[in-house]
C-alpha cells in the first residue's frame, strides 16, 4: 500500500539522463531548499563497506566488487541490462535502504521544503506518493544524448539504451506538476528556479499551517 503524502511540503525532482537534474537541484540549494538525492545515497550503500555490499556480494557473487570492496559498477550496469531479473534483485536490495535514508535526511532537514533527486521517480511507481508536487527538468533528446555523450565518454548508442530504460519524455512530462526548461543555459534556468522557489515556500507555509490540504 503507498503511503500518503507527507505533512511536509517536498517536491520530487526528475528528468532523463543529461537533462540537467544536478545544476538545478543545487541552483534550489542556493536560494535555501534541503536535497535529498537518492544517487548519492546508492552511491554511499555501494562504496567500500556501504551498507548494500554485503547483501550484492552475496547475491551476485564476489565478482560483482571491486578490489576496494566497492560496487563493480561496469559488471553490473551490463548485468541489469541484459537480465531483468538481475536488475529487480538488484532494486530489492538497494531502494529500501535508499528510502530509508532519504527520509531520514528529509526528517532531519530544518529548511522550508525538500527537494528530492529521484532520477527515476514516475518509473518506480512509489516515490509519487511520498512527494507533494513532481518537478520534471527538460530539454530536447538530441541535447540529452550529446550532453551524456561529452561527459561520459559514452557512444550514441550506449546513451541511447539508457533511456530506452527511462520513461519517455512525453510520459515525464505529463506526469509532472512542474517543468523547469533547460536548454539554453544557466542563465535561462534562474529565473524559471526563481519563481519556483517562491511557489514552494508558499506552499510550504499553506501546508503547514493546513496539513490536510493537497496542493
Amino acid at each position: 500500500m503507498q503511503s500518503a503524502p507527507p505533512a511536509r511540503f517536498s517536491v520530487g525532482l526528475t528528468g532523463g539522463i543529461g537533462c540537467g537534474k544536478t545544476t538545478v537541484a543545487d541552483m534550489f540549494a542556493e536560494l535555501g531548499a534541503a536535497l535529498v538525492d537518492t544517487d548519492l545515497i546508492a552511491h554511499a550503500l555501494t562504496a567500500p563497506g556501504g551498507a548494500a555490499m554485503a547483501d550484492i556480494v552475496t547475491q551476485f557473487g564476489p565478482g560483482y566488487a571491486d578490489p576496494s570492496g566497492a560496487l563493480e559498477r561496469r559488471a553490473m550496469r551490463e548485468l541489469v541490462f541484459a537480465d531483468a531479473g538481475a536488475r529487480q534483485r538488484l532494486e530489492a536490495i538497494l531502494h529500501p535502504r535508499i528510502r530509508d535514508e532519504a527520509l531520514a535526511q528529509a526528517a532531519a532537514s530544518r529548511a522550508p521544503y525538500v527537494i528530492f533527486v529521484v532520477p527515476l521517480l514516475i518509473e518506480s511507481g512509489t516515490w509519487r506518493a511520498r512527494v507533494t508536487r513532481v518537478l520534471a527538468i527538460d530539454c530536447p533528446e538530441e541535447m540529452q544524448v550529446a550532453r551524456v555523450m561529452a561527459r561520459n565518454n559514452l557512444s550514441e548508442e550506449q546513451v541511447r539504451a539508457i533511456m530506452a530504460t527511462q520513461i519517455s519524455r512525453a510520459d515525464r512530462l505529463a506526469a509532472a506538476d512542474d517543468v523547469v526548461r533547460n536548454d539554453s543555459g544557466r542563465e535561462q534556468l534562474r529565473p524559471q528556479i526563481a519563481l519556483l522557489h517562491e511557489k514552494y515556500l508558499a506552499f510550504s507555509d499553506r501546508l503547514s499551517r493546513l496539513p490536510s490540504e493537497r496542493l
